[in-house]
């Protein structure tokens, strides 16, 4: 069993949104695709309090993009972005939801910030995703969506350290940074995860 992981494709992250990825749109009609070619679809969304100490604005002095600390960990901090109940927090109207069995919702806790769909950076508090998965029989996650070198990439990364085989799907995702994602993608590999492209999973299931 496979599941496709969607992560935070929203429109926040679109173009025009606060925390634009550049050509984040992009990987929509991609990502409509595929879903058809697997066996579950999750969806995570990023679901942040306005007090969300990620963002700048909750820093005296600071902009976005500067870098701090969060509960001693790295942290950039961000626009204002994916506010609770909030439009730029939905996921993206061309995004085909029908599939999409279960949304997990991350970066709830105003303290820490959280890029992965299964736990806060800190690892302090699970978002259950992986029992989730383990409950639906899934052995292997496909990943796509947005930031390829920020949540997409600690996403994947908790997937290999929870025993799944994971595939990134290199084409269903967009960057912040291209340098970034590069050596996200090295780091992947290093750890044992595959890239891929779409064709891969379009052309096997056609």
């Amino acid at each position: 069993m496979r599941a496709l992981l969607l992560i935070d494709i929203q429109n926040d992250f679109l173009p025009g949104g606060a925390l634009a990825v550049p050509e984040g749109d992009q990987i929509i009609p991609i990502v409509n695709q595929l879903q058809e070619h697997f066996d579950l679809v999750v969806a995570t969304q990023d679901w942040h309090p306005q007090e969300h100490k990620s963002f700048a604005s909750n820093h005296e002095g600071k902009q976005p993009f500067e870098h701090t600390e969060l509960l001693g960990l790295p942290q950039v901090l961000w626009p204002d972005h994916c506010l609770q109940g909030t439009p730029g927090a939905d996921l993206a109207p061309a995004l085909y939801t029908n599939k999409i069995e279960a949304i997990f919702r991350k970066g709830t806790n105003p303290e820490i910030d959280s890029y992965s769909g299964f736990y806060d950076n800190d690892r302090l508090k699970s978002t259950g995703l992986a029992d989730f998965l383990r409950g639906k029989g899934i052995k292997q996650v496909y990943i796509a969506g947005l930031a390829g070198d920020y949540c997409v990439y600690y996403s994947a990364k908790d997937a290999l350290q929870e025993g799944f085989d994971k595939y990134l799907i290199e084409d269903a995702c967009r960057p912040i940074s291209p340098e970034g994602f590069e050596a996200a993608k090295r780091d992947m590999l290093e750890r044992g995860g595959k890239i891929i492209q779409s064709s891969d999973i379009l052309a096997d299931r056609a």
